[in-house]
């Protein structure tokens, strides 16, 4: 039986409609023969599932080109890791193999239907007769994030999605057919086949679809299982030291592009200075505007020296780009980039394009033999020290930190001839440091940053004794979900885990052995034993 699948209308008309433009022709990946058309100018529906009134005639939307634009390179960017062409071209959709095609009409005509912000039947991708999926501009208030959430939502349908839905994590009831994720600023997180209007990072998902509570749907496992015809893209980069791709600076900078297309898909580069230098690179996910708008990737980017020695890592918590500001000695050294979650949204499908851009001060030499920063932790405090070599005279030394690993501010005005401070931290969060250094020819340079985090959690794992009334706790690295089975392997309960100390029962806990499963961020899988005496 065909499952016919919408996104109800919750929104608010923003603004009124506007005049229709011509729709540019653009294209995301024209050697994919698996296309999704994006169709902004109208269109008449017949011979199809939906015909069972006769044909549809559905007015053009009333979106400007701009409009157009960028609804488009916000779902070019969701379905950036796939296989897969979106288009606004009608000879791309018209040429692609009848059973490998899909047309999302967005139009202004939703009377036929009623009050969503759009509608799909369940698989139809795959169906050969041009049934389409409808995305209801108007009824959206024509803006542009909710029509781009929409369309990507309802081509996921298409493609065999379910919504991702959310229950109560003790009595798994269904809270509401659309999971509305959580957080806030650009790393405020949503799934897709959610409801993705109100968040800025909406990904793809892994879990309880509106089937039940039992039901897990990993969203990029259904899109590329083969069933739709098509997979995941080439990888673009080398996911090694050895197979890094070389960075050339051109008048002391570089720019190189990528797309990270799975959540284990690393990729490397590599660059040589040839003279101890300023590095400054500036790590950023493609996005539509400011605060990352539309952004899928949250970026890691990791340094290594030439003896592919980890230097740092780099990850603003409440960024989704990196900076990295550094001085770095003549060599070569590479560049590991990747995506990762963050305290909102889980690591599963922080997916999608970037850009490295980079540049160095010249590349002239340092007046200074060394200038370098150290630290450690020792319980609650951080212990920094420094080598200053150089034949100038310091006449002005301070240490900076940041939290958010791209701004720097004062911390500590020290003694020129210091070469230590310790201190205690009034929170329990990952520091960056570096030192600004001033010499008496007027000169100033920074150090190399250091970044001191907290003592981490390396479970999951169930720690302290467990009461005979079930109580227990779970030491957790991270958000996550668990499932909990008796000794005869049945589910007896789910939920969710925060980073920290969690304190759990068992209901209706009995004598006996129980096993604790975790579902990590990374798509992973691992497993605890709690004995209940």
């Amino acid at each position: 039986m065909k499952k016919l699948l919408l996104t109800l209308f919750t929104i608010v008309c923003l603004h009124t409609c506007k005049i229709f433009a011509q729709v540019p022709k653009l294209s995301s990946y024209p050697s994919a023969a698996a296309t999704i058309f994006l169709d902004f100018d109208g269109h008449v529906v017949q011979g199809t599932s939906w015909n069972y009134m006769g044909p549809i005639d559905c007015g053009a939307s009333t979106l400007s080109g701009t409009d157009i634009e960028t609804i488009f390179n916000r779902v070019a960017e969701d379905y950036r890791p796939f296989n897969v062409n979106i288009t606004t071209d009608s000879v791309k959709f018209l040429n692609a193999p009848l059973n490998r095609r899909m047309r999302v009409i967005v139009t202004v005509s939703s009377s036929w239907y009623g009050s969503a912000g759009g509608v799909a039947f369940n698989g139809s991708f795959t169906w050969g007769d041009d049934t389409p999926a409808f995305v209801f501009s108007q009824l959206l208030g024509n803006n542009v994030k909710n029509v781009a959430e929409a369309i990507s939502h309802e081509a996921g349908h298409t493609l065999g999605l379910f919504h991702q839905a959310q229950y109560d994590a003790a009595t798994c009831n269904k809270i509401t057919d659309y999971n509305r994720g959580e957080g806030t600023g650009q790393i405020g997180w949503a799934p897709i086949m959610g409801v993705g209007y109100y968040q800025n990072f909406t990904l793809w998902h892994n879990g309880s679809n509106s089937l039940g509570c039992n039901s897990q749907q990993n969203d990029l496992e259904v899109i590329t299982d083969g069933r739709n015809g098509f997979g995941f893209r080439v990888d673009d980069h080398g996911s090694s030291f050895a197979t890094s791709t070389p960075a050339s600076f051109n008048n002391n900078a570089f720019e190189v592009k990528g797309v990270i297309m799975q959540n284990n898909d690393n990729d490397f580069f590599s660059f040589n200075i040839p003279a101890t230098s300023r590095f400054e690179l500036d790590a950023i996910p493609y996005n539509v505007g400011t605060g990352n708008a539309g952004s899928n990737l949250d970026m890691q980017v990791s340094l290594y020296h030439s003896s592919h020695t980890l230097l740092n890592v780099y990850n603003p918590g409440n960024l989704l780009n990196s900076i990295i500001d550094t001085v770095l000695e003549g060599g070569t050294y590479y560049l590991k980039v990747e995506g990762r979650g963050n305290q909102y949204a889980p690591n599963y499908a922080s997916l999608g394009s970037y850009a490295l851009q980079a540049k160095t001060n010249g590349l002239t030499p340092l007046p200074v033999r060394a200038l370098n920063l150290n630290g450690k932790l020792e319980g609650n405090k951080h212990l920094l020290n420094w080598v200053i070599d150089a034949d100038e005279q310091v006449v002005n030394l301070r240490i900076e930190v940041s939290t958010d690993g791209r701004t720097f501010i004062p911390l500590q005005q020290v003694e020129n001839n210091a070469r230590s401070y310790s201190y205690q931290p009034l929170s329990k969060q990952s520091l960056r440091y570096r030192l600004f250094v001033e010499f008496d020819n007027g000169r100033y340079y920074y150090s190399n940053a250091l970044t001191l985090q907290p003592h981490a959690i390396t479970g999951p794992k169930v720690a302290g004794n467990i009461q005979a009334n079930g109580q227990f706790q779970v030491l957790s690295p991270d958000k996550m979900q668990y499932r909990l089975f008796n000794a005869e392997g049945k589910q007896i309960q789910q939920g969710n885990l925060v980073a920290g100390v969690n304190a759990l029962q068992v209901k209706h806990a009995t004598k006996g052995m129980y096993i604790i499963q975790y579902q990590h961020t990374n798509g992973q899988q691992s497993t605890d034993k709690l004995l209940i005496p």
